[in-house]
């Protein structure tokens, strides 16, 4: 007699599922893996980041610039929290999410150029919104969310091209 374990018999489906589980990476380490999907996590992260930069700086500008409600004062405001945050995310997608080693000045004025286009769009959904949401926070959301788009794609395939 063997020592040998008796052989068994496994169904297709087992088997398969089995091979799988050893040699197949799973659907979520596959979409990991991908670049593109990896960049665009990162640069949600980043972006959060500057998120909070503008959103602590526009609050604690609301707080400390005269009637703040008014066009003019809310558009400045919204300017230089949202620039601000626009920043601290070019300095942090340089370096974490994209990883660029090319010409900081190019890229620089790729990545401010941007910022002042979703800042236009910014304002221009600002000017639409207020009229219902007032000069507030509510508006401030909406424009900003708007101007991350612009952000985002604009960025990966302008600024940061190839990276």
């Amino acid at each position: 007699m063997s020592n040998l374990p008796e052989e068994t018999t496994l169904s297709m489906s087992e088997a398969h599922t089995t091979a799988d589980v050893v040699t197949h990476p799973t659907l979520l380490h596959e979409i990991i893996a991908r670049k593109g999907i990896r960049q665009f996590v990162k640069f949600g992260i980043v972006g959060f980041s500057g998120l909070l930069v503008n959103l602590i700086l526009f609050t604690l500008l609301q707080r400390v610039v005269p009637n703040h409600s008014a066009p003019l004062q809310y558009n400045v405001i919204y300017s230089v929290a949202f620039l601000s945050g626009g920043l601290s995310n070019y300095v942090l997608n340089r370096i974490w999410t994209f990883r660029s080693n090319a010409h900081a000045g190019r890229e620089g004025l790729q990545f401010i150029s941007v910022s002042i286009v979703a800042l236009a769009v910014g304002l221009l959904v600002s000017a639409l919104a207020s009229p219902l949401l007032g000069h507030g926070h509510r508006t401030w959301f909406l424009s900003t969310c708007a101007g991350i788009v612009v952000n985002f794609f604009t960025n990966k395939y302008w600024t940061f091209r190839g990276k």
